[in-house]
């Protein structure tokens, strides 16, 4: 694929595209009438810039108080095309001007959406974009009929699509409070089954991807599901249970202590659901106990689906390394998930997704650790948070020094684009090899 006269493999085309979207998110939000005070530095329009791409929802600064209404629709404009992706975007620019799309161009969506063929790939991009626009909106209408009883008209309908299109795509931003405040975040609507309920339902639903929402769309017609989506949505349920019934476990004379039966239970299951890359939270995360802390964390490095909004390893990666687990402790040669057995390729993939991804984190953690004076949890908390794209944070954000907002931006960049995506998209061409080594042997274990 030639651009300038540069050959770029689709990897290439998508980390550019985010870069793209990055460096024009920090020049809007560095003008003066983005902020409120007329000046944001570049490394905090930079660190936000990226944290609303990559639809991460950290912030250095309060979105509803520091910024105006500019800067806020600039990052709702970034986390909108950083959630479905540019290429979808792009896609649907050139549909509704009713252009033809390109060879190289499916190449490119093929790439973006994570499928293995081009075969209808043009009509996954219209189900992607009709489903986004369709959940988007019924969730803004929705929050902005309960906003209505809180604020005036106008805002209210503002508000609803804000924070609608911000947690269906999984960024986790939002326009109440200060993030330095007791207040941040969603927590004053803890005891509010609206709220509650329709986040919850947009991050699941932004969570799975568009590949199995497509797949489900179409069960009464086919009345059978994919292998892929099989998978993604018994381990999510399956992750969501147990998170929520550990959750519940750890904080039931804590955090959840002061609220009633319904607020204990809406809280649980959303702060089950939601370091899955939704980013928002309804209990302060530094009041909880540690080990609840250290679940969280668990659930953000797990992440959301591929082809989703969301970051981290993702559901399929980790369901692959626990039937692989399981057959080797069976004495099973081939790892079987719904009576399919999984290519040895797709397992090497997932090693290889998971161990870059601990190195990325403990690389990042360790030096994160000599640049800021944190607790080492708060620190490990906020590095996994950044490459799982959630957003969640124990505060440790906005007391970043210059060179741990770097390394965050760092993080939250590999956590959107993909660790693997960015490795073959920096790697050198390479050449077919001539020989092979002999077989050696290694003890393992």
């Amino acid at each position: 694929m030639n651009f300038g006269g540069l050959k770029l493999t689709p990897p290439k085309v998508l980390s550019l595209g985010f870069v793209i979207l990055i460096t024009a998110g920090t020049f809007l939000l560095s003008l003066p009438v983005s902020s409120v005070e007329g000046h944001i530095s570049f490394i905090d329009a930079l660190f936000m810039a990226t944290s609303a791409t990559c639809v991460t929802g950290l912030a250095v600064i309060d979105t509803g108080t520091q910024l105006t209404t500019f800067g806020q629709v600039v990052l709702l404009v970034l986390f909108q095309f950083g959630g479905l992706g540019f290429i979808t975007m792009a896609t649907l620019i050139t549909l509704v001007l009713n252009k033809r799309i390109s060879f190289k161009e499916r190449i490119l969506m093929q790439e973006s959406m994570n499928q293995n063929s081009m075969q209808g790939i043009v009509q996954l991009i219209r189900r992607v974009l009709i489903y986004s626009l369709v959940i988007q909106l019924t969730g803004a209408i929705v929050f902005a009929g309960r906003f209505m009883m809180d604020m005036p008209f106008g805002k209210a309908v503002y508000y609803g699509i804000f924070h609608s299109i911000s947690i269906f795509n999984n960024a986790g931003f939002d326009l109440f409070g200060d993030i330095h405040g007791p207040f941040s975040g969603l927590t004053r609507f803890v005891n509010d089954p609206i709220v509650n309920f329709t986040s919850m339902i947009l991050i699941f639903l932004g969570g799975v991807g568009f590949i199995v929402l497509s797949d489900v769309f179409d069960f009464p017609k086919r009345k059978k599901l994919t292998l892929h989506s099989k998978v993604v949505l018994s381990t999510s349920m399956i992750l969501i249970v147990i998170g929520a019934a550990l959750f519940f476990l750890l904080e039931f004379n804590s955090t959840l202590k002061p609220l009633s039966a319904g607020g204990k239970m809406m809280a649980t299951f959303l702060q089950a659901i939601t370091p899955r890359s939704g980013g928002v939270t309804t209990i302060e995360i530094p009041l909880m106990r540690e080990s609840t802390q250290f679940l969280m964390i668990l659930l953000m490095f797990i992440g959301a689906a591929p082809g989703s909004t969301g970051g981290g390893i993702k559901i399929t990666t980790f369901a692959v390394l626990v039937a692989a687990v399981s057959a080797r402790l069976r004495g099973k040669e081939d790892i079987v998930m719904f009576r399919h057995r999984i290519a040895k390729e797709n397992v090497y993939r997932a090693v290889t997704m998971t161990l870059m991804s601990l190195m990325l984190v403990v690389i990042a953690t360790m030096l994160l650790s000599v640049t800021e004076k944190a607790d080492f949890l708060a620190v490990l908390f906020e590095s996994v948070s950044a490459f799982g794209t959630s957003g969640l944070s124990m505060g440790l954000t906005p007391e970043l020094t210059t060179a741990g907002k770097v390394l965050i931006i760092f993080l939250m960049f590999l956590g959107r684009t993909g660790p693997l995506t960015l490795a073959y998209a920096l790697k050198p061409k390479g050449s077919k090899e001539l020989y092979r080594y002999p077989e050696g042997k290694i003890t393992i274990g």
